[in-house]
């Protein structure tokens, strides 16, 4: 267990990091497009979808982009992909007793992943500072 901190800076700035910057740091991280890719992929491989199916490979690449330090591009490619989905998917009516079976699962977390995807990547794209990768 670790033992309670002695420096009250060091704690209080801990204390400090709210929501804000949780959601900042989620925006600029590579792995939720690679997962929101996974998910529509399981989704929509079978029986295939083309429309849907079109959203995994340029989610794939903003991880590409985040990975090779286009942190800012990345996180706002992300964002309006992740946006388009939701709304393309929310045309998509579902019966009530469905919604609790496997892929009903799936698509609420794919649908959840993508609206975190929006805000955090929104707010990465506006507030952070685009640097020359080298």
């Amino acid at each position: 267990m670790p033992m309670p901190s002695k420096d009250i800076g060091d704690a209080a700035q801990k204390a400090e990091q709210g929501i804000m910057q949780y959601a900042y740091a989620y925006g600029l991280n590579p792995v939720p497009p690679a997962l929101t890719a996974t998910l529509i992929s399981a989704q929509h491989l079978r029986p295939f979808q083309t429309l849907p199916m079109l959203f995994a490979p340029v989610l794939l690449f903003s991880s590409y982009l985040n990975v090779n330090g286009y942190k800012k591009d990345a996180a706002g490619v992300t964002s309006a992909w992740s946006a388009a989905y939701v709304l393309l998917a929310l045309r998509r009516k579902q019966q009530f007793t469905s919604k609790f079976g496997t892929r009903g699962l799936v698509r609420g977390a794919t649908l959840g992943l993508c609206v975190a995807n929006v805000v955090s990547g929104g707010l990465a794209y506006a507030f952070s500072k685009r640097e020359d990768p080298k």
